[in-house]
């Protein structure tokens, strides 16, 4: 399997997608309250780092199936009143929306796949230039910071509309760290990658 950066002429798909298998059976494999332990440690760990706690306006996602909860880190982001945005998918134009959300129980609906989104009728397009901070999904990554998503490319489409992105950090299990991925030039790493046990970072 090819691993480490490819150029574009090289099809990393299927070595992606046999990543992607392996990590989503391990993680699918915790145990219900087992992830629910882990999700709270790991939550209470990237909540304490310096630089969430000088955020305003955080970009974070709401979390669905297998992966590390996202819930009470956002109940901590709205107590401190952090100012929260929430992406949304547009699968027509391929791209995620951004929006800002303030409550939401009231102010997101069931989206693509079941995904709860926020409700364009309730919230009001992000203001991008206001996002300090990112809280990014994955399905897994290297202690360089490297990203393997799900394989759509909405959030590699999204970063790539930066020049210079907000800092990127990614909350993740032990068992979604990989020592190597394949990744192209098109694939956008993180800043940070925080577990249950480690804290990986790029930043100087």
């Amino acid at each position: 399997m090819p691993i480490g950066p490819a150029d574009d002429n090289v099809d990393l798909r299927p070595a992606k997608q046999a990543v992607r298998r392996q990590i989503l059976a391990a993680r699918a494999a915790l145990a219900a309250h087992e992830r629910t332990r882990l999700s709270g440690l790991i939550t209470s760990r990237l909540l304490s780092l310096p630089e969430l706690e000088r955020a305003r306006c955080v970009l974070a996602y709401l979390s669905f199936g297998h992966e590390l909860s996202t819930e009470a880190l956002i109940s901590s982001l709205r107590e401190r009143d952090v100012a929260l945005v929430l992406p949304r998918i547009e699968r027509a134009a391929h791209r995620l929306d951004l929006y800002r959300v303030h409550d939401v129980g009231l102010d997101t609906t069931p989206g693509v796949w079941g995904i709860r989104e926020p409700d364009p009728q309730r919230c009001s397009p992000a203001i991008w230039n206001e996002i300090d901070l990112i809280i990014v999904p994955g399905v897994a990554f290297t202690p360089a910071g490297a990203r393997l998503g799900y394989g759509g490319g909405y959030y590699d489409e999204l970063l790539s509309r930066w020049q210079h992105p907000p800092l990127r950090m990614a909350p993740a299990f032990d068992l979604q760290i990989v020592p190597a991925l394949p990744t192209t030039p098109h694939d956008r790493p993180v800043d940070v990658v925080i577990t249950e046990s480690a804290l990986y970072s790029v930043l100087p």
